[in-house]
């Protein structure tokens, strides 16, 4: 099944709701950086997070950032997602590993500990939004209900998942968020939560052969439900060579005049995809003359 998130309206269009399936593109995030189970499904929690509050922003080049700066063994994670929501990111330690929590689950929480998220909107203007809250339980999906709740007084509920293979690929992932206006009546809220009393965990359905549009009748049962439209969702990261290179100017001409003395080859990682660049010597030269021109 292709990656995909489903937008939709309900109760009179006083709830909205974003569910989506993300196996695909948590299991390419998995192989990118080589990632431990634990760190799998902490990464693809956000990155479908990332995915689905990208679909929220009004214009498809606004910027979100998600990003996670913890005390736990995983160091801290960052996403980044656009309008047309595609998503990229890493984990700091993509090779935590952790016994099982309480529940018998991957212990994402025990992984992260405590810390701060922040998220930041870039929306083209002159200073981007900034909203930033404690974790409060390093799950996730409960760190962004509160986020919502306190940062941006959206009254929300957040669900991801990611289910493991036995040989630690990627078997299910995916998510919803709810959220209320301003307006909702008494009753609708009474009927959502009553609801969500019902569903099982997203991996769970998901497994069971649910897709987002089925997630959503479950979740809006008897509540009038309006999907309004359907869109792809993947790991992308647009990082290329000549992006590369302007980074490598932009450190200066006594930066890359001390690679030229090594006179060995430099390779520059990107951090979102793992990809690794070479640079001769002699393109360092190359680039030491566009940096004189500058």
């Amino acid at each position: 099944m292709t990656d995909y998130i489903v937008r939709a309206t309900a109760g009179n269009h006083q709830v909205r709701i974003f569910a989506a399936t993300t196996r695909n593109l948590v299991e390419t995030a998995r192989q990118a950086h080589g990632t431990s189970p634990v760190a799998t499904a902490a990464l693809g929690r956000l990155l479908t997070a990332g995915a689905m509050m990208g679909s929220m922003q009004k214009g498809e080049d606004d910027k979100l950032t998600l990003k996670i700066q913890c005390d736990g063994p995983i160091g801290g994670l960052l996403v980044t997602a656009d309008g047309k929501a595609d998503v990229k990111g890493y984990v700091n330690h993509p090779e935590v590993m952790l016994p099982p929590n309480p529940y018998g689950k991957l212990d994402v929480g025990g992984a992260l500990g405590s810390g701060v998220l922040s998220v930041i909107k870039d929306m083209g203007l002159k200073d981007p939004y900034v909203g930033q809250t404690q974790l409060v339980s390093g799950e996730i999906a409960e760190d962004l209900t509160y986020y919502f709740a306190a940062s941006e007084q959206v009254n929300s509920s957040v669900a991801l998942g990611v289910l493991m293979e036995k040989d630690n690929t990627v078997k299910q992932a995916g998510g919803f968020i709810i959220q209320l206006m301003p307006f909702t009546e008494e009753a609708v809220i009474e009927k959502l939560e009553e609801n969500l009393k019902k569903i099982p965990s997203v991996t769970t359905m998901l497994q069971g052969g649910d897709t987002p549009e089925t997630m959503l009748e479950k979740l809006t049962e008897g509540m009038d439900l309006e999907i309004l439209d359907k869109i792809p969702t993947r790991f992308y990261c647009d990082c290329c060579k000549e992006k590369v290179e302007k980074v490598i100017v932009s450190l200066g001409r006594k930066e890359i005049q001390d690679m030229i003395d090594e006179e060995k080859p430099i390779e520059v990682n990107c951090h979102f995809c793992n990809k690794n660049y070479e640079f001769s010597v002699d393109e360092l030269r190359d680039l030491l003359k566009s940096a004189n021109k500058d």
